[in-house]
């Protein structure tokens, strides 16, 4: 097992977790080279006089964007107040009750106009269902009317074919009728209908 992870080389050691070492690079538990064994990192050298400079500059500097930034909130707070408590501040919440009154006003009309708008498209709707309703009902009394023509036909067809049916009255009537009158229904007919041999009669 040890040889077989002494075997793995370059890209492939990347597999086996963040501590194992890249190829060109070293852990950080492994000695400093020899050639940097006595080295001390040291800062580079600053002049003094140049140091005293650029801190003098950066001290000046800092105060001026401290005194500009006081000026500029004077300045904004005061316009705030003069917004808030002055003239301007008066005619600006005058300019805004008056537009608030126009809003308002337009916000009425506007209202009445979709009012009238919305009553008007409710009558039209309104009298469309009930004209719907009209065409439905003269659709219905003419379904029931023919539906009771049908009914009197098939009635009427009815006691038309009555007048042929076997009563107890007219039975005797209709034997004698067979007897005088027999009918052969042994017959073929072809593909047209037509009778195309009879037997005969015994």
């Amino acid at each position: 097992m040890l040889r077989g992870l002494l075997a793995l080389r370059g890209p492939r050691a990347a597999f086996l977790g963040p501590g194992a070492p890249w190829r060109g690079r070293k852990s950080r538990a492994d000695p400093p080279a020899k050639s940097k064994a006595g080295r001390l990192k040291t800062p580079p050298p600053v002049d003094p006089a140049e140091l005293l400079v650029v801190a003098e500059r950066y001290l000046r500097h800092r105060r001026v964007l401290r005194a500009l930034r006081a000026e500029f909130k004077e300045e904004m707070l005061q316009r705030q107040y003069e917004e808030r408590f002055g003239e301007l501040g008066q005619q600006r919440k005058d300019a805004a009750t008056q537009e608030h009154r126009q809003l308002m006003a337009w916000n009425d009309a506007e209202n009445r106009r979709l009012q009238e708008k919305r009553q008007e498209r409710l009558q039209k709707e309104a009298a469309a269902e009930k004209e719907r309703r009209l065409r439905g009902a003269e659709y219905q009394a003419t379904l029931l009317e023919e539906f009771v023509k049908e009914k009197e036909r098939e009635v009427l067809q009815l006691q038309e074919e009555a007048k042929s049916f076997i009563t107890p009255e007219n039975l005797d009537e209709r034997i004698e009728e067979c007897l005088n009158h027999p009918r052969n229904y042994n017959f073929a007919i072809d593909k047209e209908g037509r009778v195309a041999r009879q037997s005969a009669l015994p």
